[in-house]
């Protein structure tokens, strides 16, 4: 099962999810890494889940339409719209 390393304020918070998890649903319905993710539509529309990957970036899909439109330049940095990610593997991710 993948390992999720989410780092926010200074603090990391780690914990493993099931294969194939939206880490926007989890939080949604209070299981990890709620209350640690910032999250609000879930939709890829109000960009409030974008976080820095900063590991295992290389097992992630290509972005699709909506993370191009909301993150534009930011993609090239290695943010992504963790609404749009379900997790297969090992990730690690910062949040502003």
């Amino acid at each position: 099962m993948p390992i999720v390393v989410i780092h926010k304020n200074g603090e990391a918070h780690r914990g493993e999810v099931k294969d194939d998890t939206n880490l926007v649903v989890r939080a949604g319905i209070k299981q990890f890494p709620f209350p640690y993710l910032a999250y609000k539509c879930g939709m890829g529309k109000c960009a409030t889940c974008a976080s820095r990957i900063i590991g295992g970036a290389e097992h992630l899909p290509p972005p699709n339409w909506k993370e191009k439109k909301q993150l534009g330049d930011r993609l090239d940095e290695g943010y992504r719209l963790v609404c749009q990610l379900w997790i297969k593997h090992d990730i690690e991710l910062v949040q502003d």
